[in-house]
């Protein structure tokens, strides 16, 4: 019976050397060493920075191990890392790498798309990034991709979206019905929903964005359930692209929107969302009821009365049910949180706390 002896691994000098060799097994050697080392720690990033022209020479190599090996080694090279990600593109990565997105090897398409995703973090990389033609080939990915690879397609394509005039480049390659597919499938509570509604509330300013949303079917409904089930931040994009259909145009998108029982959500996050969320939420309600002004000085603007409003105009028996009971909820926890502040003020304001001159005003004079 055969022994497997386990290779030793290299001391960050010795991966110095062997990445310097001419002899191709020995740099396929640093390389993959490089990529152990520098996977948690930060102190191995620096140190081994200065192998980086190195292993972008070996992605164009002909030999797919050695590509593998160096693509994956810069990866955690470029992890938390600002200075190696941008050594990284001013060495020549991004010609090799962006071709691999091409590649019919689902693999190297795969770390293609991450390395990607981690060069885009750094805003000096966002313009170079699109100059080599990333944007197409990235909705490309999301469309026919692997799952992960679709997941880092998609949180690349964020990342270059917050540069200047990239969400219009984005717009162009018609990748709203790819995000709201990868919106339904993920969780929703998840990082991807999070970056895919966020994405999603940058194109709602576009004419063809909203077109698409709406158009696409259950692409409204896939935003209502992240408004009701996300993250924080991922409810606050909901309701944020929500909001932006309806106050660019009422008319048109008033009612995809009350179709898809988005009134429940919006009163939970009134309550329970950051704040910007509750006021987005506020909004977008009185947006949503019949006329979206306060009807006379005699029956006030209230949250209750706009709910109320909307809750008549509900023709689903079930989610006009789902929004009363929300709606008896949030006037319960109103009052509750009423109650409690009151509560609190009789204990801070007691009368052995009140100045004495106050007491002797109120004691009857004999």
């Amino acid at each position: 019976m055969e022994s497997s002896v386990t290779a030793p691994h290299l001391s960050v000098r010795q991966v110095l050397d062997f990445i310097q060799s001419d002899d191709l097994d020995l740099k396929i050697k640093a390389a993959q060493e490089i990529r152990r080392l520098t996977k948690t720690s930060k102190r191995c990033r620096r140190q081994l920075s200065s192998a980086i022209p190195q292993l972008v020479s070996m992605l164009r190599n002909d030999s797919l191990v050695s590509t593998e090996s160096s693509l994956l080694a810069l990866l955690n090279l470029a992890v938390k890392d600002e200075k190696n990600k941008i050594s990284i593109v001013a060495a020549g990565a991004l010609d090799p790498i962006i071709s691999f997105l091409r590649s019919k090897n689902t693999s190297l398409q795969e770390y293609a798309t991450a390395s990607l995703l981690t060069l885009s973090a750094s805003s000096l990389n966002k313009p170079t990034i699109t100059s080599f033609g990333a944007i197409p080939l990235l909705v490309d990915i999301l469309e026919r991709g692997m799952p992960q690879a679709k997941i880092d397609s998609v949180m690349a394509l964020y990342n270059l979206s917050t540069h200047s005039n990239n969400i219009t480049l984005i717009l162009k390659t018609n990748p709203v019905p790819l995000i709201v597919d990868l919106l339904k499938t993920c969780k929703k509570s998840s990082k991807t929903a999070e970056k895919c509604t966020a994405l999603l509330e940058s194109l709602m300013n576009f004419d063809e964005g909203r077109k698409a949303l709406v158009s696409k079917k259950g692409g409204v409904l896939a935003v209502v359930e992240v408004l009701e089930s996300g993250s924080l931040q991922s409810r606050e994009h909901a309701v944020g692209l929500l909001l932006t259909m309806c106050e660019i145009n009422r008319g048109k998108y008033r009612d995809p929107i009350l179709k898809e029982g988005v009134i429940p959500g919006l009163l939970e996050l009134t309550v329970q969302g950051t704040s910007k969320s509750q006021n987005k939420a506020h909004t977008l309600l009185r947006l949503l009821r019949n006329s979206p002004y306060p009807r006379s000085e005699l029956q006030p603007d209230t949250l209750q009365n706009i709910v109320c409003n909307l809750i008549s105009q509900i023709d689903n028996e079930e989610q006009s049910g789902k929004a009363k009971k929300m709606l008896a909820e949030m006037v319960q926890v109103s009052m509750e949180q009423s109650l409690r502040h009151l509560q609190q003020r009789a204990l801070v304001c007691t009368p052995s706390d009140l100045p004495i001159t106050n007491c002797a005003s109120q004691v009857p004079s004999k």
